[in-house]
């Protein structure tokens, strides 16, 4: 039997823009990735799942044509051009196409001509890639298409739904329990549960994002008006299953007349939902998506339930090496810790870590794990040849919340920017409406995007004149909304609620953003800074343009023009490990000139750097302009993209980072108003977000710092959040008054 699985939702009457294409059966069903070396995540090696074998394609007779089926395969809008002989890198296993002519209107790479499927005389390198648009197909949805081959059955289901069995419950979000009905020829059918498991169960709930189930009420089984008509096969999981398709199916059922089950009824599933998607009574959801300290958290993902998989170990987050990654053990990530299920795994260097240490290597789970920590792995390679190009990471399914339906972009060029119009009541209806501009920023913009599941924000904009919007949607429904950048609604930001304070109105004052599915992730190198710092004295005479830039103490101006401050000095290194390239968020044409350093602030605040208390109290600080965003070094085989020289384009590209050395003006704190002590020293990158990135919590870095009245010790530098919370708030290093790591 070849046992296809589409698609799958909840019930949900409002149609998605984006519809999963059909095939015709005699089209080999297969599935693409992109995947390679160096690259970013709209790049790289085309690779087909077929017969349970990934594999690759031959570059012969390979067209752009070819590519942009490929890539709208992929969920792409179009192709940017594609690549022969390997540029990412040779692949493994069976070359599966070859000599591939398309016309660029097939469905599926199967669908042009080629030598035939597994027909090649090519080898890997010959392996061909792409290089799709960065823009995303509006609504589109992971298209699962793996198969179980038993006998010689051809058997499609085209959708799984949970539909509830009372219609009062179908407004409910998410749809927890309810019958499962399968689409077969175009028609929804129940399944008989003469043979049904709770494996079976277990499976469909992970399926829809529940992490459980529970046994339902047969009370309501009673309420069942119409007839149902019953799918002629069962069904036969073992439970750690990601998608129903990859169960086996199980005995050809005797239905009479295909409208009874002769020993049972319907099939009906009751699933818990995650802590972050389970109603409470007082305030509907919970506002924001917040976890206690666990052993696993995902990183880098554009929206909940997504990115690199780090774990903890011996206080310190680290990531998983991909070798042997699949579908059980992203299971066991999503279900255990996350609380939601496998919607598919990632293989792919798209959201790497790029620093730090490899925890795990080789994992095989048996999928019911309480922990991916629990797992058997090679404890002799938890690195031994890792890069972080091959971190491990997750899609897990997340329930539906009917969040998107309450939320619109309007007046926009494209789906992922416009005017922000939200659903509220109003007098007792429904209305939509626009959100005040005023405060508007960066993390709000962030929520919106999330919600809408089109990534990352790009830009924020307090005035949308140029989108016109919805004309019926101009009044201001929502003001004073400040969000902390995790809520999954944007009404679950903070806002003004039924008061509303919007003096310049909405129209063109409305707020707005514009989305991305990438964003850029900047790091400091925290080994860079411990290693390079130093004390200077620095004349006074030799201050005046610092002064002007405000980067000395506050009682600079009261130190005698023969005198000196105190200066501590270090190197930053920021590298950009993110998908998109970090560019500055004024335009060129608006940097300010500062004629004292004779250079552009690009940004006017780029970085802070704090002297703290044990205590956490701020004894000194200093700040940086990024006067000169560019850069200075990039891993091998990227080049370098933005040069500050002759008024050039500004950033930081992906893979490449921007050094601030510590001979420049303002690379230091003032301490010369500084008494001798044990300090904390802290550097935030990005501190006003004014420009989006994939993650901000390790924008800053900590250190441990020791000053003697003539010397400095920096020790233990590392980026907020890569050791766990423990570690954190205990600073370790200092034993007996003694300084234990340089």
């Amino acid at each position: 039997w070849k046992f296809w699985l589409i698609h799958w939702d909840f019930w949900d009457p409002a149609q998605d823009l984006y519809t999963a294409p059909e095939l015709p059966k005699d089209i080999p069903r297969i599935q693409l990735r992109l995947a390679g070396e160096k690259r970013k995540h709209n790049e790289g090696r085309v690779e087909v799942f077929y017969e349970e074998e990934w594999g690759t394609v031959c570059d012969d007779d390979f067209t752009i044509h070819a590519a942009q089926v490929v890539c709208r395969e992929l969920g792409y809008s179009d192709a940017v051009s594609w690549s022969p002989s390997s540029k990412y890198g040779k692949g493994e296993g069976r070359i599966w196409f070859d000599n591939v002519h398309c016309t660029g209107n097939e469905k599926s790479l199967a669908q042009c001509e080629s030598n035939g499927i597994g027909v090649s005389d090519c080898k890997h390198t010959e392996d061909v890639g792409v290089v799709c648009s960065d823009k995303r197909i509006p609504g589109f949805k992971f298209v699962n298409t793996l198969t179980n081959n038993i006998n010689s059955l051809n058997i499609q289901v085209e959708d799984v739904r949970i539909r509830p069995i009372l219609s009062s419950y179908r407004k409910r979000n998410p749809v927890t329990e309810g019958y499962v009905e399968v689409k077969d020829g175009g028609k929804w059918k129940q399944i008989c549960d003469d043979e049904w498991t709770h494996m079976n169960s277990r499976v469909i709930c992970g399926m829809f994002g529940f992490p459980g189930d529970k046994r339902y009420n047969t009370r309501v089984m009673f309420a069942r008006r119409r007839k149902p008509t019953y799918w002629d096969y069962s069904i036969n999981c073992t439970g750690n299953e990601a998608h129903l398709s990859s169960c086996k199916l199980g005995h050809t059922l005797a239905i009479k007349a295909n409208s009874t089950c002769e020993q049972g009824t319907p099939v009906v599933v009751s699933c818990v939902p995650g802590r972050a998607f389970a109603p409470t009574p007082m305030a509907g959801y919970r506002k924001a998506f917040r976890q206690e300290q666990p052993l696993v958290r995902l990183r880098g993902g554009a929206v909940v339930g997504e990115g690199r998989v780090e774990v903890l170990k011996n206080g310190e987050w680290g990531t998983i090496c991909d070798d042997n990654w699949n579908l059980v053990a992203a299971t066991v990530v999503c279900y255990t810790k996350l609380k939601l299920h496998t919607r598919y795994r990632m293989k792919t260097n798209a959201i790497s870590a790029r620093m730090g240490p490899v925890h795990m290597n080789e994992v095989k789970c048996s999928g019911f794990e309480k922990s991916v920590t629990e797992c058997p792995f090679n404890m002799d390679k938890d690195s031994e040849g890792c890069s972080h190009e091959e971190d491990a990471g997750v899609r897990c399914n997340v329930p539906a919340m009917g969040f998107q339906r309450r939320l619109r972009l309007s007046g926009g060029r494209n789906p992922f920017e416009g005017r922000v119009e939200v659903l509220m009541e109003r007098n007792g209806s429904l209305v939509w409406g626009t959100v005040c501009g005023e405060g508007w920023g960066t993390m709000e913009a962030m929520v919106v995007c999330r919600q809408l599941g089109l990534g990352f924000a790009s830009h924020a904009f307090q005035e949308t004149w140029n989108w016109p919007g919805a004309v019926n949607a101009d009044s201001v429904v929502m003001s004073g909304v400040r969000c902390a950048g995790t809520e999954m609604s944007l009404s679950h930001c903070l806002h003004h609620g039924e008061y509303l304070s919007c003096p310049k109105g909405g129209g063109r004052f409305a707020a707005g953003v514009s989305c991305s599915e990438t964003a850029p992730d900047l790091v400091l190198n925290p080994q860079v800074v411990e290693q390079t710092t130093y004390l200077e004295d620095r004349p006074m005479f030799m201050l005046e343009c610092a002064y002007e830039e405000n980067c000395l103490g506050s009682t600079f101006s009261s130190t005698p023009a023969n005198s000196y401050r105190r200066l501590l000095r270090f190197s930053s290194q920021i590298h950009n490990n993110g998908q998109s390239d970090f560019r500055p968020k004024a335009s060129r044409e608006t940097w300010v000139w500062h004629d004292c350093h004779r250079h552009y602030h690009s940004m006017e605040v780029f970085t802070h750097y704090d002297l703290l208390s044990n205590n956490g109290t701020k004894v000194a600080e200093g700040h940086k302009a990024s006067f000169c965003l560019e850069d200075s070094e990039c891993d091998e085989g990227i080049e370098k993209r933005y040069e500050c020289a002759n008024f050039g384009e500004q950033g930081i590209t992906v893979g490449c980072w921007d050094t601030y050395r510590h001979d420049i003006d303002c690379q230091w704190v003032d301490i010369s108003d500084v008494k001798p002590g044990d300090y904390i020293f802290q550097i935030v990158i990005n501190p006003n977000y004014e420009v989006a990135e994939s993650d901000y919590t390790n924008n800053i870095v900590k250190c441990r710092c020791r000053y003697d009245g003539h010397r400095i010790w920096m020790y233990n530098c590392h980026i907020g959040g890569s050791f766990s919370a423990e570690t954190e708030d205990t600073f370790p290093g200092l034993i007996n008054n003694q300084v234990t790591h340089r």
